[in-house]
């Protein structure tokens, strides 16, 4: 049995003026109390034990047998999480007969790097034989790799690029 007297205070006990609630309506909603409450303090506690109640016409919803006999039944909530996209590299290789100027205005102009980064990329690229561009979901990277390697084609040069997953 639950006892709220220890919950209301001293002034609002039976006795203190003030209307009696009617326990036994308290008792029909599922709340047993020792002594009464005054009916401004009982109106609260009787409209949350109605508010957990189901409706009547709703209660063939709540028949599957997880509510322990209570009517009521545990609130869940699917949250959608969305996934990182998987990253991908660009990478440039190195060829014999592309210009060292040209590979630093394709880093500047499709990589949007300074001068200081991009030539440290392009001479990566030519003393290693491959250098990484840049990380980018699979979209944008398949995007860079057809504009550099469309841009190279039209100056004329073999220039190759290429994307995996990083």
């Amino acid at each position: 049995m639950l006892s709220l007297s220890k919950h209301v205070p001293q002034a609002h006990r039976p006795g203190h003026g003030l209307r009696q609630a009617q326990p036994e309506r308290l008792v029909k909603t599922g709340l047993a109390l020792k002594t009464p409450l005054p009916l401004a303090r009982a109106m609260p506690y009787f409209r949350f034990a109605m508010i957990d109640t189901p409706h009547p016409t709703t209660m063939a919803e709540h028949t599957d047998g997880d509510d322990d006999g209570t009517g009521l039944g545990v609130a869940t909530r699917t949250r959608a999480r969305t996934k990182q996209p998987t990253p991908y590299r660009v990478l440039l290789l190195n060829d014999d007969y592309t210009p060292m100027e040209f590979v630093v205005l394709v880093l500047q102009r499709f990589f949007r790097m300074d001068m200081e980064a991009a030539t440290r990329v392009m001479l990566h690229v030519h003393q290693k034989g491959v250098g990484v561009c840049g990380i980018f979901s699979y979209e944008v990277a398949e995007t860079k790799v057809a504009q550099v390697t469309e841009f190279a084609r039209q100056n004329q040069h073999p220039l190759q690029c290429m994307l995996e997953k990083a």
